[in-house]
């Protein structure tokens, strides 16, 4: 069905960028999981810890401060060359309007409020081990309680650092989504729009916050880019993810997952073998910061294809609840059609990488279920929507 939705010109673009994507993509990946397993599961980390902070004596407090930035900063200098090459792949295939100034602030931003988090858990944790042998069961609880809490907090706090959101204008659209809102039972407190064009020519849309601070947002590139039915169509899958609680089921699984990370790194932290591998005698000793870094990164990349996974039946639930919420299957594939050419993305790429890597379903894949609902709703013959 690829075929018959695009052109043979609009398929080779989306393959094009995923092709050029692929190496620094992987590359980036790879060197971020190679790093931490080099400096953890060798005496090399623990030694980086105590050189910078032998300027302050080797104090406790300098080694969990000094150490943390270290790795922090070593994760980010490793990550840079990959992600801004994928910046200068994106912007030849006309995705990004963002200049150089603006990326390497975004990078600062986001370094600004990464490291003080990782810095402070490290405190905490650390605090901890040398407190008490029950510190895995507290520091368990620490990260689920501060997942729960960056869920809350990054629509009101984090958000707003990175764009600007201003209240869409009144009007027919503003109007249509309130209503489509309020017939899906989602109260919501506004509609913004978000100056996503400074930085990219990539269309999105997404329903943001909870209880009184929650609101659609609509990037100013959809509106720009699509007909109003299509943001629509759009808005009504997001709100699918809010009629089905993904978001809180998705932070509340985030908190049983890091909560189980911890007490899987301190199984394996308790371990003499592992710990002798990087040099240290405890796990409270902070120079095991790079092995605890190390377990925690192969940790998030084996649990990431089951993530996407069940991403990918979230997405499909949204779906289907937008085109019950909406019965306008043609606008839904036209919205469809409307993202991938706007993202440059490939319809239907190989399956094995989208298992491992995708969050969504292919773009084939929703043109081909919308179609199936057509056909079992009886609002039309598959091959006459288009």
């Amino acid at each position: 069905m690829t075929e018959a939705d695009f052109t043979a010109e609009e398929i080779a673009r989306g393959r094009a960028l995923r092709r050029a994507q692929w190496p620094p993509l992987l590359a980036g990946r790879a060197l971020a999981l190679a790093l931490p397993l080099l400096l953890g599961l060798t005496p090399a980390g623990a030694a980086l810890v105590t050189a910078v902070a032998e300027p302050s004596g080797g104090a406790w407090w300098a080694r969990v401060l000094l150490g943390g930035l270290a790795l922090v900063l070593a994760d980010t200098c490793v990550r840079l060359p990959f992600t801004a090459r994928l910046q200068v792949v994106r912007a030849r295939f006309g995705l990004v309007t963002q200049g150089w100034a603006g990326w390497w602030a975004d990078q600062g931003r986001g370094l600004l409020v990464g490291a003080p988090l990782a810095v402070g858990a490290l405190f905490a944790l650390y605090g901890l081990a040398g407190a008490t042998r029950w510190w895995w069961a507290w520091a368990a609880g620490a990260a689920a309680a501060l997942t729960v809490a960056l869920s809350w907090l990054a629509p009101v706090v984090l958000e707003p650092l990175f764009n600007r959101f201003t209240p869409m204008a009144d009007g027919p659209l503003r109007e249509t989504l309130l209503a489509l809102a309020a017939r899906a039972g989602v109260p919501v407190r506004d509609v913004l729009v978000a100056d996503a064009s400074r930085r990219t020519n990539a269309v999105n849309a997404y329903v943001s916050g909870f209880g009184a601070t929650r609101r659609i947002v609509v990037h100013d590139t959809l509106l720009t880019a699509a007909a109003g039915k299509e943001v629509e169509l759009v808005t009504a899958h997001e709100l699918g993810h809010v009629r089905h609680r993904d978001v809180a089921r998705g932070t509340l699984l985030g908190a049983v997952g890091a909560a189980a990370g911890v007490c899987l790194a301190a199984l394996a932290l308790r371990w003499p073998p592992l710990l002798h591998l990087a040099g240290v005698e405890r796990f409270a000793d902070p120079r095991s910061m790079a092995l605890l870094t190390a377990l925690l990164a192969v940790g998030s990349a084996l649990a990431g294809p089951a993530g996407c996974a069940l991403s990918r039946r979230v997405e499909r639930r949204a779906d289907r609840y937008a085109l019950e919420l909406t019965g306008d299957v043609p606008a839904f594939i036209a919205m469809q059609r409307r993202l991938a050419l706007a993202n440059v993305a490939d319809p239907d790429p190989p399956r094995v990488p989208h298992l491992v890597f995708g969050t969504h379903p292919t773009t084939a894949q929703r043109i081909a279920a919308a179609r199936a609902h057509a056909a079992a709703h009886r609002t039309g013959r598959p091959d006459q929507i288009a």
